[in-house]
């Protein structure tokens, strides 16, 4: 079976990230995705797919900085999630 194609990859991280189960989750995290993903590469998709293998709560903490993000996740990517001006509340 052929691997899976960069943009079906993409596909396939949207649906994961918009649908984490919780409101604030979805927000933050499929917030982040659609703000950033039209500047991905490889290795950032690759990131962002490890990410959504890890549970809200902890993905959260991290981007709220009230738990330490583990050193595989850290870096510019979890910055600009800490930074939390891309998600915006529907209202």
């Amino acid at each position: 079976m052929p691997s899976p194609t960069f943009e079906s990859r993409l596909a396939r991280a949207k649906f994961r990230a918009w649908h984490r189960g919780t409101r604030e989750a979805d927000y933050m995290i499929g917030g982040y995705f659609d703000r950033y993903h039209c500047e991905w590469q490889e290795a950032d998709l690759a990131w962002f797919e490890a990410l959504l293998d890890f549970d809200d709560v902890d993905i959260m903490a991290w981007a709220l900085k009230t738990q330490p993000t583990p050193p595989e996740m850290q870096g510019r990517h979890i910055e600009a999630m800490q930074r939390l001006d891309y998600v915006s509340i529907p209202r």
